[in-house]
Parts: structure tokens; sequence; C-alpha cells
């Protein structure tokens, strides 16, 4: 049996849709059609029935999909078995803090698939390395950009907190009020500054680095927090997002780098494939 029509398979069942496995499989979306039109009339059964958002298995695709997974999963390890142990080229890529798990997860997971030969490396952007996600206000001039995607910043409210009440928050509003600290962020030093101009003090409550657990301490009520808008936080019965009016809190994030080496190049072109949500 084709291991390549199999591994197409299990993308399209997987993802839910001919062209999502396309962009996963980083192969055009006829070829995947044809292999599995080929995999269909080898097996004599339809795998998939396409619906108006994409395809859903078959009785016939949910047998198949479990023994594909183990086939391929079989086919890798041979594979690895008689490797040979080449050394592989090191990549230190810098990333801002905040990005989002999932959404880096999946994106460093495409870019390693992509080359085998690489052996990455992540790292803080202040740190030497080949390449950075960061801030577009933290550009240098001998750096090339690439635009990744633009999202605000919010406040996040414990539900039960008297600002969550509020349709809008002003700067006003934020006299006294109890606030987790989250540094490094683009945001809190423009807060900050405004925050001084209008002569509003905070309540620091807390002070931390990640917006992991900056949600998870506006959760259990101990202050308000600048979270940037990316849906991986989700929604929470527990949390309330608002704007602070007047004050624009946004950040540009993408792909900054000085020499556009094989690596480089390869990530810039994963990119091109992506639709970033913020």
């Amino acid at each position: 049996m084709d291991l390549r029509a199999l591994r197409y398979f299990t993308a399209v069942f997987e993802t839910g849709s001919i062209s999502a496995a396309s962009k996963a499989c980083f192969i055009a979306q006829p070829s995947i059609s044809s292999s599995l039109q080929q995999l269909e009339n080898s097996l004599g059964k339809q795998l998939f029935k396409r619906h108006a958002r994409g395809v859903i298995a078959t009785e016939a695709g949910q047998q198949l999909y479990p023994v594909a997974k183990q086939l391929l999963g079989q086919a890798n390890a041979i594979k690895d078995m008689f490797k040979h142990s080449d050394a592989k080229e090191p990549f230190r890529l810098g990333l801002t803090k905040g990005l989002g798990v999932a959404r880096m997860s999946l994106l460093l997971k495409q870019f390693t698939a992509a080359n085998k030969n690489m052996e990455l490396t992540l790292v803080p952007t202040e740190e030497e390395c080949d390449a950075r996600i960061i801030n577009k206000a933290d550009l240098t001039d001998k750096e090339q950009w690439v635009s990744l995607w633009q999202e605000r910043f919010s406040l996040s409210i414990p539900v039960n907190h008297p600002l969550s009440l509020k349709k809008k928050i002003t700067i006003d509003d934020l006299q006294d009020a109890a606030f987790i600290q989250r540094t490094p962020c683009e945001a809190w030093n423009i807060l900050k500054s405004r925050l001084n101009e209008a002569n509003v003090k905070l309540d620091i409550r807390a002070k931390i680095q990640t917006v992991e657990y900056a949600v998870g301490l506006v959760k259990a009520g101990v202050g308000c927090a600048l979270i940037p808008d990316y849906s991986e936080i989700g929604v929470s019965e527990e949390l309330v997002f608002r704007y602070i009016e007047n004050v624009e809190l946004s950040r540009h994030i993408g792909l900054a780098y000085k020499e556009a080496s094989s690596f480089v190049n390869s990530f810039i072109d994963i990119l091109a494939t992506q639709s970033f949500n913020a």
C-alpha cells in the first residue's frame, strides 16, 4: 500500500479538509485529491464525504485511520533505525514573551519538520541568534522584517471585580485597582506612561513574566492584568475583557533577521502558508 497516500489520508482526516491538509503537507490540493481517489479505488470504499466546510470520514475512513497511523508510525521507526547520525546544523531563534504556546508550537513543528538537518535552539531575543520573532518596535536598522500578525491588548478583569460591571474602562477607573504587572510587556510601558500623566496609581499585587500565570492570577481574583488578544486564551466565565478607552495598546509581531540563510528562507516560506488569528 502507498504510504504517501496513507499520509495524505491521515492529514485530511485530522484537519477535516483537503485544503488544510494541503497546507500541512506542503502539497498541492489536486495531488492529495488524486492520491485519495487512488486509495479509495484500491480499497473499494469511499473514505470521505464532502460537505460545505470540508470533508467528514465515512465508516470505512474511521476504520482505516488507526491502522494507517500505526503503519505510518512503524514506517518512520524503520527509517529512524537506519538513519545516519549526521551532525545537525544549529539554528538559534529568539522569541519574545507572550506569543501564545499553541500557535508557536504549531509553527515550530512545521519548521523543524521541514528541516531535518537543523538543531533548533530557542533563546531570549536579546541573546545572539540567527533570527528573532519580535515586536516591530524592537526591530533594528540592520534587520529585515516579515510580518506575522498584529494584536491589541485588553484589560483582563476577574468576573467579581467592580470594574467588570463597566462597559467602558478609562485611565481614571484604574486608580488603586489591584493589578498584576507582567514584564517584559510592550503594552505595560505605554500604560505606565499614561498612568503617570494622569497621576493614577495602581495597586501592584504581583509581578510576573508569562501570560499564562497572569491569566491564572486574574482567574484567582488577585487583580487585573494586560493580556494580548489571541484565541488561545479563550472564553472563560471567570474573566471579563475590556479595552482601555483612548489608550492604544497593541503590538506588531514578525520575523526579524540579518542574513537570509536556508533555514531563514524555509521559515519565511512556512509563514507564507499561515493564516494567523489575533
